[in-house]
């Protein structure tokens, strides 16, 4: 291109020097003067006209490239701008994990303290026990001495030495037990704030190497659990040691929320505890506004959804890693839209993956109706049914694509907790009505419920 406009521009300085007309010197009496030839001017028009669409192309493609940088430049320049952002975010995080460990570390400092000071009035109340114990031993020792005292004296002298001997040695032995009674109680409430804060220290420890690790990683990813789609503050707890949250209770726990737990050998997980005065109870699901779509497929029902603080299903393999090893006890808690509510208790077992995690009522039901929706089912053994995984003993059709959800479904029409969450009023329609949350022994297959929650506890529980 630069070519052409070159040998072009050439070309028309050369025809302009000889084709326009100038004055030659010579004799002062001749004067000629000379034109250009008409196809020398139509050459030079051409070559003109060539020159301006070649310019015209040139700055026409010039202003493609220019914009294409200038597209270029906005990319790179918000780019640029988002790793800015990210950036900075990281920095934050880590800043706020570098804090959050100082804070756990100082509270770290702080927990040894009073453990050490615990530690000091436990040792203080031993010792103290053992000089109460050496008191008894003398005062065991003088009246003996005493008795024998009394033995040689008259028999006129000896009855009212007896008495008043008798009464101060009572009133010495009734001091002496209430003080020894009360400093047992001292003693076993010391080791139970010891217990207690050996185990927070434990967890506090663990927490702050994990802080440390993640705040040495800002960038690092981390595997998420399903089930901690909301942001709930999570307890102090015993790493690996509480198996449910009865077990929870049965340490000193009394508030409702999510802790962790390790059932067995299995890996430590978040749960929903719901502590009453009898015990704790692990909560395995829980729909109350429609917030979770429960209409998932096998793999999500087995590893669990949703989110601890909301809606959620725990997941099968986690409910089966608790249940396995002990006997426990279903309560099931429904509730209408005229906010009435029910609850059913089952003993039951749960199988695990091979046969499809079936569900079994251990012990015949008591012949209540509202029993009868699961429990007269289940005695066989029902295995779990979602739609990509067809396990129920409807022989024609799936009962998961019927109704929705995941169940444990016998012939699709005594209950389904799972299903789809209708707002009030329901569908007008029966066979849009009958996928929703249903208990059919209560308020009927075409009744959407409000809400549900199942729990599990060991069965000892019914008994305490």
């Amino acid at each position: 291109m630069k070519t052409s406009l070159g040998t072009l521009t050439l070309c028309m300085v050369a025809l302009m020097a000889t084709g326009f007309p100038f004055e030659r010197k010579g004799p002062a009496k001749e004067k000629r003067v000379q034109y250009a030839a008409w196809e020398d001017v139509n050459v030079i028009a051409h070559g003109l006209l060539q020159l301006g669409q070649g310019l015209k192309e040139h700055v026409d493609k010039t202003k493609i490239q220019m914009r294409d940088i200038f597209t270029k430049l906005k990319v790179f320049n918000r780019t640029m701008s988002e790793l800015g952002k990210e950036s900075q975010r990281l920095q934050e995080e880590e800043e706020a994990l570098r804090a959050r460990a100082q804070g756990l570390e100082d509270r770290e400092g702080q927990l040894l303290n009073v453990t050490a000071e615990l530690r000091e009035k436990a040792e203080e109340v031993q010792q103290e026990r053992r000089t109460m114990n050496e008191r008894m031993r003398r005062l065991e020792e003088r009246v003996n001495s005493m008795l024998q005292g009394a033995a040689a004296l008259p028999d006129t002298n000896a009855n009212a030495w007896n008495n008043s001997q008798a009464r101060s040695i009572q009133f010495m032995l009734e001091s002496q037990s209430r003080r020894i009674d009360d400093l047992t109680e001292r003693v076993r409430l010391q080791q139970e704030k010891l217990n207690k804060q050996n185990v927070r220290i434990r967890t506090l420890q663990s927490q702050v190497q994990q802080s440390r690790q993640r705040s040495s990683f800002p960038g690092g990813s981390s595997t998420e659990d399903p089930l901690q789609g909301g942001a709930t503050e999570q307890h102090d707890t015993p790493v690996g040691m509480a198996v449910d949250c009865h077990d929870m209770f049965l340490r000193g726990e009394t508030t409702s929320g999510v802790y962790t737990i390790q059932p067995g050998q299995s890996e430590p997980f978040s749960v929903f505890c719901e502590m009453t005065a009898d015990g704790g109870w692990t909560v395995i699901q829980r729909r109350q506004d429609g917030s979770v779509d429960f209409d998932q497929l096998w793999q999500a029902y087995e590893k669990g959804f949703g989110s601890l603080d909301g809606e959620f299903w725990l997941g099968l393999q986690n409910i089966h890693s608790i249940v396995k090893d002990d006997s426990y006890v279903l309560n099931i808690k429904l509730s209408d839209w005229g906010d009435d509510s029910v609850s059913v208790r089952f003993p039951f077992q749960l199988g695990g993956k091979q046969t499809n995690y079936s569900l079994l009522i251990q012990e015949p039901v008591s012949g209540s109706s509202l029993e009868s929706s699961l429990g007269s089912d289940s005695a066989p053994g029902l295995p779990f049914s979602t739609r990509d995984q067809d396990n129920d003993h409807k022989a024609d059709i799936s009962c998961a694509k019927h109704l929705s959800g995941g169940w444990w479904f016998s012939n699709c029409g005594r209950s389904n907790l799972n299903g789809r969450y209708f707002q009030s009023p329901p569908p007008k329609q029966r066979h849009q009505r009958k996928q929703g949350i249903f208990w059919k022994t209560w308020r009927g297959r075409y009744y959407p419920l409000k809400s549900s929650r199942m729990m599990i506890a060991p069965a000892a529980i019914t008994k305490s």
